[in-house]
């Protein structure tokens, strides 16, 4: 017999603020113009124009405060707003926590698939971890290469 549960909801921002302050900013135009002058002196044009949109994306998004999303957890699985991801899809899945903030992260089954993280309040972790853990096994996660790098340039 398949357990049964209520859905359970919250809303959560879709990804963590990193403070930025005027050094950050600095840094990154510096950067950027430093990678400009190297594409220009080696005339790769493509790779400046992709230097450019890659500064106004990092700065855009930076500015950019996140959404709120609401999150449910039913039978089926969990609904990102109105993108169901279906635990079929999962093989496990872990909790991180990142100063105090507290994520699920759902291991898919496919060998490139993304995970998926989803951030929620601390009051509601027992109740989230218990229904995630009536449908996956539990797994130790830790934040990957690409994450770290994320949150050392505080993007």
């Amino acid at each position: 017999m398949a357990n049964q549960f209520s859905p359970i909801s919250w809303e959560a921002e879709e990804y963590l603020v990193r403070d930025h302050n005027t050094w950050w900013y600095v840094g990154l135009i510096i950067i950027t113009a430093g990678l400009s002058a190297l594409a220009i002196f080696l005339q790769g044009w493509t790779f400046l124009i992709l230097i450019i949109l890659s500064a106004i994306t990092v700065l855009i998004s930076s500015i950019r405060p996140p959404r709120k999303i609401k999150y449910t957890l039913s039978s089926k699985g969990l609904t990102e707003g109105t993108k169901l991801h279906e635990y079929t899809n999962f093989k496990a899945f872990g909790i991180l926590q990142e100063n105090n903030n507290y994520s699920a992260v759902l291991i898919p089954k496919k060998r490139f698939g993304l995970n998926v993280k989803v951030y929620f309040p601390s009051g509601s972790g027992e109740a989230i971890v218990d229904a995630l853990g009536a449908r996956l096994p539990m797994e130790p996660v830790r934040l990957d290469f690409i994450d770290k790098i994320v949150n050392f340039l505080r993007i």
